[in-house]
């Protein structure tokens, strides 16, 4: 089993359990809750104290740092209910989740939606082609948003920290473009094999992936779109406003 060699610094973090007791067949993306480089995130994993880790981390310049190698688990998915019990999703919890995923922390915003900046956010592609390369057991991404999903790796091997603990990770803004991520990461994946897709799409698809990915759309809790109910008068002024936000974003405004 091998690391990543895209790898830019590497800080193995004592957080971590070795060997995983589970075949590689999934990957799990987090976001830090600042914009950090990585080794920042080396510094604050390499603390016993802190009790967490991840296989990898994507600076905000989009470098990549390793903290736990990928034969061993991270500490990185966990969570607990109101009663202290672990959180567990078709019997699987957090650290299980963690025994058989490859765990990404990338840089981010510190409030919501914790956007990550462009940097990092290729960073991460071209990380999780290349985990894709290496790791048969993932060969591909699959995600439908579908908690119910879990522990299905043939129909989704994309997992998020927040099925598993009380928390929003990994963030409104990454949580909205893992459609877009699995779908670039296996364009990638197929150019690079001579294979790439040309079948004709739905007229509707690509603005639909530059909606979602540019933060215009969200879909509910799930991630679920619900493309065929009608959008309300309230929805389609936040949509408005969402890309007016952008445009005097990328204006300068």
């Amino acid at each position: 089993m091998s690391n990543s060699q895209l790898v830019d610094y590497t800080c193995i973090s004592p957080n971590r359990s070795s060997p995983r007791t589970h075949a590689i067949d999934t990957v799990t993306i987090h976001c830090v809750v600042g914009q950090c480089t990585v080794e920042t995130l080396g510094s604050i994993f390499a603390s016993p104290s802190r009790q967490a880790s991840s296989n990898y981390g994507v600076g905000k310049d989009g470098k990549i740092g390793l903290y736990v190698e990928e034969k061993d688990r991270s500490w990185c998915s966990g969570g607990y209910d109101a009663n202290g019990k672990p959180i567990r999703v078709n019997g699987i919890s957090g650290a299980d989740n963690d025994q058989r995923a490859i765990t990404i922390e990338v840089a981010s915003d510190t409030t919501d939606p914790y956007t990550i900046t462009d940097e990092a956010y290729e960073g991460l592609i071209r990380l999780l082609v290349d985990i894709c390369k290496r790791n048969p057991g993932i060969g591909r991404l699959r995600w439908q948003g579908d908690k119910s999903l879990v522990g299905q790796t043939d129909m989704q091997n994309m997992t998020v920290h927040r099925w598993f603990a009380r928390k929003a990770c990994p963030g409104g803004y990454l949580y909205a473009r893992h459609t877009a991520i699995a779908a670039e990461v296996n364009r990638r994946l197929d150019r690079e094999e001579g294979k790439e897709d040309n079948t004709v799409k739905e007229w509707w698809e690509e603005p639909l992936a530059w909606a979602k990915e540019n933060g215009i759309i969200y879909g509910d809790a799930n991630g679920d779109l619900k493309l065929d109910e009608p959008c309300t008068r309230r929805q389609m002024i936040t949509f408005l406003y969402r890309l007016y936000k952008l445009l005097v974003k990328k204006l300068g405004g």
